[in-house]
């Protein structure tokens, strides 16, 4: 499975090498456990099993949810009900899974930024990177469907308006949209889509999670230096690395087991607090809520979207040239879409032959502007798009776009980045010298 020269598995008892020749699951379990892992990684690497636990998490709750969810129009919100009312343990696992999809995010976008700064994209890890970005998207998809569910009010709106960008698109968005709905407007044909697709998807994602892992098994992990492990011999590889097990699994169990105690105390605490009050009441199709607004980990690409009104210049001058087919709605979906897709396009808009931003210090400024940007875009994501919003969220959606687009290019050229260790064994030595022998 590694691409890495590491000890081989040998199967010790007649069992074991019966097994292997018929079923090698015990070398593909010890190429996983015992994989060379780059001795420097730091607290940042943490999140991986953090994801891997949520996506676990998800699963198993969704299928106990489903197995008294009802998806009809009239009995969702109720049946919703009766699972936190009547269902021994309903509540606790309602509340679990709604708020296991915000530490999924939560956990998803801290190891994204972490990939940002340290290079992980770099060549020889774009495939990785990209199949990342697919998981990403995929998260996206079955948030929103798993959204719609509660049948609440905002779940009713909120599908109401998302499936409208879809109708955005020249020529075939009507069509689109009646396609994922089920019909012209949001009812019970949509319900039941929106509920099989959502069973369906965390297995696409689990399914997107073998080959990511299996890509970087291949390639081998990024490092806080952005240097690889030498390959030339299993010496060498042996003062690079060490095996995932025992030490980075105990290390990642003990990180997860603090982020659990937390996430259990916000579930014992305050399980609605990222929930919206309008959810709390049955979909009614007759009364539109004064503000819709997407789950918390939407906002940011909401704002961007919402920050391309027919007053920007950009979706003016877009008009005029496609003779009025790009729309002020179609341009934002572009904008919301795009920003993801830039994101995805990293590994070749990044320019530095230095990988790792710890060696970059012109990169640093920029990219600490970027986590800002993406902080402020959350928070106009979250308010009506009044006063000041519309600017600050436009300001943001060009400083985003012009991260990657412009300033990473152009970093490539004209930053001066610090030399690098030229080992891994190097960087780990600098920070944990070895002790003089006896």
């Amino acid at each position: 499975m590694s691409g890495i020269p590491h000890d081989e598995y040998e199967p010790k008892s007649g069992f074991a090498k019966w097994l292997e020749t018929r079923l090698p699951i015990g070398g593909l379990i010890y190429n996983t456990l015992m994989i060379p892992t780059p001795k420097n990684l730091n607290w940042w690497w943490i999140w991986g099993i953090v994801l891997a636990f949520c996506l676990a998490l998800q699963i198993v709750t969704g299928v106990i949810l489903a197995m008294h969810y009802i998806p009809q129009v009239d009995l969702a919100f109720a049946s919703v009900e009766k699972i936190m009312r009547d269902v021994r343990g309903g509540h606790i696992i309602r509340y679990v899974h709604a708020n296991g999809a915000s530490l999924f995010f939560i956990a998803v976008y801290i190891h994204i930024f972490r990939g940002l700064f340290y290079g992980s994209y770099k060549a020889p890890r774009e495939i990785t990177w990209i199949i990342g970005m697919l998981i990403y998207l995929a998260m996206m998809a079955t948030g929103f469907l798993g959204y719609v569910l509660p049948w609440g009010q905002m779940s009713f709106w909120g599908a109401t308006v998302i499936s409208g960008f879809a109708g955005a698109i020249p020529g075939v968005g009507e069509s689109i949209q009646a396609w994922l709905l089920g019909g012209p407007a949001v009812d019970q044909p949509t319900l039941n889509r929106f509920f099989s697709l959502h069973y369906l998807m965390p297995f696409v994602i689990a399914g997107l999670v073998i080959v990511h892992i299996w890509a970087f098994h291949t390639t081998g992990n990024n490092n806080p230096a952005g240097v690889e492990v030498r390959r030339d011999s299993k010496e060498t590889v042996k003062k690079d690395t060490v095996p995932f097990w025992p030490y980075f699994v105990i290390k990642d169990l003990f990180a997860l087991v603090v982020i659990l105690a937390i996430f259990a105390l916000v579930i014992w605490t305050t399980p609605n607090y990222l929930g919206h009050p309008d959810n709390y009441m049955e979909a009614n199709p007759l009364v539109t809520p004064a503000e819709i607004v997407p789950e918390w980990y939407y906002l940011p690409f909401y704002a961007i979207l919402r920050a391309f009104d027919s007053e920007v210049w950009a979706v003016q001058l877009a008009s005029f040239l496609t003779g009025g087919i790009i729309t002020a709605k179609f341009f934002g979906v572009l904008a919301m879409f795009g920003a993801i897709f830039v994101m995805a396009l990293a590994p070749w808009l990044d320019t530095s032959r230095t990988r790792s931003g710890k060696y970059r210090p012109a990169f640093r400024w920029w990219f600490y502007l970027l986590m800002i940007d993406f902080m402020v875009l959350l928070w106009c994501g979250s308010r009506p798009a009044e006063g000041a919003i519309p600017i600050i969220s436009l300001i943001g959606a060009a400083y985003w776009f012009a991260y990657f687009l412009v300033i990473l290019p152009l970093l490539g050229v004209f930053e001066k980045p610090l030399t690098p260790p030229a080992t891994i064994e190097e960087d780990f030595d600098a920070h944990y010298p070895p002790k003089p022998a006896e």
